[in-house]
């Protein structure tokens, strides 16, 4: 595990939430200043499952589903809370 898993999320994320319905999926909304070096963070370790001209990535993580689109606007699938989905993008971000 990295040693620094306690990155500032803040520094990153402008807004997190969760979206009702069945299932638990998690809304992040990148800081626009940041948005760039988020994304190309992420897209180095997760898993990419797909790509759509570039603007919506749809990789994998941990056995989760992470949907990326390159305006800075991440959707965590399947994450149990929202502790969960920061503890993913600590280490995704880190």
């Amino acid at each position: 595990m990295n040693a620094n898993v306690n990155i500032n999320l803040g520094e990153y994320i402008a807004r997190m939430e969760e979206a009702c319905g069945e299932e638990k999926d998690v809304i992040v909304h990148f800081k626009f200043e940041k948005k760039d070096e988020a994304i190309g963070k992420i897209l180095k370790k997760a898993k990419m499952e797909k790509t759509v001209a570039g603007v919506i990535f749809d990789l994998t993580y941990k056995g989760l589903s992470i949907r990326l689109y390159n305006t800075g606007k991440a959707i965590i699938k399947k994450a149990k809370d929202k502790n969960q989905a920061q503890s993913i993008l600590a280490e995704l971000l880190s």
